[in-house]
């Protein structure tokens, strides 16, 4: 898909999402620094229009006061023209970018932008590319309605928390219980039910200690735990199974690299039984 159908669809999840309240959504797990900074970000450039009025718009589409190294604030007028941005969507600006939906995506950004002015920040999720390492992340918005304007300024989620990772496990066993032979030739076929960003299921015959499954690198599959490496050159495939050594929930830690960002990153891994299987699922952080 072309670039600027993709943003002109996160413009729609953007100012589509739910209205959280006045002081925004509650940030992701792990993520309260960003939520804080982009909300202060909007909150500035909002404040500073109110005070100062189109004369604003010219700053907020330069690296300055209104950008960080990771945040900036970008502007989208209720006609659905792009009016500033202190990001790579600045090349968009002066664009109409309703000509570039479908006529269900424009009848719903129509609706968004023709809201009610009364000073509520609403947030939103949606997947952009992170113009700092060019990967396709998820990023969480807040913006609100100004007049004829909407201002916006988020932050990039490069990895899931761990609660979504427990739900992702929870499920895969569940599913597993359910029907065995089913279930691994989904993960092996990389279903989408059992890849959800940076998070994946992983599957080991415990009777083999082999990998029965695995939902991102199907050159796995079948492969002993014993020549299992960390991104660091350790093997860790016994202290998988260690970990799950007469338990029937386990968890342990290692050096992986994030199939999202492609960073070598702390992977901490939650396992599961069923049966003879041991289901895993395991999120990131940076150490």
């Amino acid at each position: 898909m072309h670039k600027r159908y993709n943003f002109a669809i996160a413009c729609l999840l953007t100012l589509t999402g739910s209205v959280y309240g006045a002081e925004g959504s509650a940030p992701t797990s792990g993520y309260e620094a960003e939520a804080d900074q982009a909300q202060a970000l909007l909150a500035k450039a909002v404040r500073a229009y109110k005070e100062q009025g189109d004369p604003v718009l010219a700053q907020l589409s330069r690296q300055g006061i209104f950008t960080t190294a990771d945040t900036y604030v970008y502007v989208v007028s209720t006609m659905g023209v792009m009016l500033a941005s202190g990001g790579p969507s600045s090349i968009y600006i002066g664009r109409d970018i309703r000509p570039m939906l479908d006529n269900e995506l424009k009848v719903a950004f129509e609706e968004a932008l023709t809201s009610p002015e009364n000073n509520v920040t609403h947030s939103r999720e949606y997947y952009w590319m992170n113009w700092r390492d060019g990967k396709r992340e998820r990023k969480h918005v807040y913006f609100q309605r100004v007049g004829d304007k909407v201002f916006a300024a988020g932050y990039y989620i490069p990895r899931s928390t761990p609660e979504e990772a427990r739900r992702l496990l929870d499920d895969a066993t569940d599913a597993l219980s359910g029907d065995t032979a089913a279930t691994l030739e989904k993960i092996n076929r990389l279903d989408t039910f059992f890849n959800r960003d940076d998070l994946y299921v992983f599957v080991i015959d415990e009777t083999t200690a082999t990998f029965a499954a695995h939902g991102a690198d199907q050159r796995l599959i079948g492969i002993s735990l014993s020549t299992l490496r960390s991104t660091n050159g350790e093997l860790i495939g016994q202290r998988i199974l260690a970990a799950m050594n007469g338990r029937n929930e386990g968890e342990t830690s290692y050096g992986w690299r994030n199939t999202l960002t492609g960073a070598k990153e702390l992977k901490h891994t939650l396992m599961k039984r069923q049966e003879h299987y041991i289901v895993a699922v395991g999120y990131y952080s940076a150490n």
